[in-house]
């Protein structure tokens, strides 16, 4: 199977709800192996640039010109840079590769859709200058310069932690490390214009937490999107609000909260962030990988050392399906990307496939909750639904190990909430045990349990801020 020149590879392990899942670790090993058999392999570096000056260099490899396969290099390379800008993160792209090449990607992100959101989020939204694809020789490529630091790990004090989800949002009260009051509300905010309702709500929860401490020390928390010094700058909790509301008043949400209390140590991060914090705590260990399936797909990574870095790591928009026909992502408009496989919206999607009828009116949070009710009775359609989400997660496992550097890969999120979530890293596995032993034996996936979740996640959150 070809995707624009591109051969695609099928997977060993086939998700019994997609056989037309077509995973890009294969794809682009499969490629790979093709420019080292030309034996004229095309270099290609790139280098990401951060507005902080944070810089990162990437290498890779392409097909000669004129050789059979060459129309693949630039859905190889589209895509390969796609991963790399939502991992990472960057409003300049520096390019040195062949000038066709160079003049395809601007294109890319001038002319289409998918493009023009990665090149919008990427410039104006995030880094808040104009996205640009610029052509270089190699040996113009700006030095990569690094930036990393340490995250959370401070338990000491009375302390709130939040979790801001797009079906529920959490809370806790956290003393000393010791988890002293919890609680889950659900709410509706993706849909919400108002940003009112958003405030309104976390306010809500502040207090509930607050009502069972002597006083507030300090107050973390985590929600899907990109946080930059507690500044809002994508995040699809308020995709409902109008960008002229979003820049007034959303941008600064979080610290007209911090405002409200007493400007009290106050620091909102990515969940997927989170996730990872709380697996390199509960673990003991770094070089953590975490995975949030939610409402949506969030990242977070803690690096070898037990830092964070600058990156994005926003999961949710990275390719993890090349086949023709994948599905297209509402919000960024893109085919094969996270969101679709790790989250809520994947369950809505195999639905049908898996035989299940669920109410013209029902919402994704209340397609889940039925789906989780049919595997705890037994039902093997729902076991289905949770067998294919573990084969494209073994799978995208071994595409995240090509990018990342981690042993640990933590999965949670409510997606992963009871029989479900064991069925998912069974998938995983069985996955990375048959297609890639290699990584099998130095990786290891896990799944908290409900009481982990909760807390581990609260404590995380809530031990974000320093104490000043």
């Amino acid at each position: 199977m070809r995707n624009r020149g591109l051969w695609l590879v099928a997977p060993r392990l086939t998700p019994v709800l997609d056989p037309a899942f077509r995973p890009p670790v294969l794809a682009n090993r499969a490629f790979q192996e093709q420019v080292r058999a030309s034996g004229a392999p095309v270099p290609v570096a790139v280098a990401l640039e951060q507005a902080d000056g944070s810089v990162y260099r990437f290498a890779t490899q392409v097909l000669p010109a004129g050789h059979p396969g060459a129309t693949g290099n630039f859905y190889y390379l589209e895509r390969w840079v796609k991963f790399l800008l939502w991992s990472r993160g960057g409003w300049r792209l520096h390019v040195a590769a062949p000038p066709e090449l160079v003049e395809a990607l601007q294109r890319h992100y001038r002319a289409t859709e998918a493009g023009r959101f990665d090149a919008e989020m990427m410039g104006a939204r995030i880094y808040e200058r104009p996205f640009t694809v610029h052509p270089c020789r190699p040996e113009e490529l700006p030095p990569e310069r690094t930036t990393s630091r340490p995250l959370g790990r401070h338990l000491e004090g009375c302390r709130i932690g939040f979790d801001l989800g797009g079906s529920d949002r959490k809370v806790a009260a956290v003393w000393d490390g010791r988890v002293v009051f919890s609680e889950e509300v659900v709410w509706d905010p993706i849909r919400q214009s108002d940003p009112q309702y958003h405030f309104d709500g976390i306010m809500d929860s502040l207090r509930a937490a607050a009502a069972h401490l002597p006083r507030v020390d300090a107050i973390g928390g985590s929600a899907a999107g990109v946080y930059v010094n507690n500044r809002v700058k994508v995040a699809s909790l308020f995709r409902g609000v109008p960008d002229e509301l979003f820049d007034r008043r959303v941008k600064d949400l979080f610290l007209e909260i911090r405002r409200a209390w007493n400007n009290v140590p106050f620091e909102v991060v990515n969940d997927g962030e989170v996730t990872a914090l709380a697996g390199s705590m509960a673990l003991g260990d770094n070089a953590v990988l975490g995975l949030a399936l939610g409402t949506s797909t969030a990242g977070g990574y803690v690096t070898p050392e037990g830092n964070i870095t600058s990156w994005l790591n926003e999961l949710a928009f990275v390719p993890v399906d090349y086949q023709p026909h994948a599905p297209v992502d509402e919000w960024s408009r893109d085919a094969g990307t996270g969101a679709k496989y790790f989250s809520q919206q994947a369950v809505g999607r195999l639905l049908d496939v898996a035989g299940i009828e669920a109410g013209p009116d029902l919402g994704l949070p209340e397609i889940l909750v039925q789906v989780q009710s049919l595997m705890a009775a037994g039902d093997y359609r729902a076991r289905k639904i949770f067998e294919t989400i573990g084969t494209y997660l073994g799978y995208t496992v071994a595409h995240f190990a090509d990018f990342y550097d981690f042993r640990h890969l933590l999965i949670l999120g409510r997606v992963t909430s009871g029989e479900g979530g064991a069925v998912i890293l069974r998938g995983a596995q069985a996955v990375l045990e048959q297609e890639f032993p290699d990584l099998a034996a130095r990786l290891t996936l896990h799944l908290p349990g409900e009481k982990e979740k909760r807390h581990g996640q609260a404590i995380a959150a809530a031990s974000l801020p320093a104490l000043e």
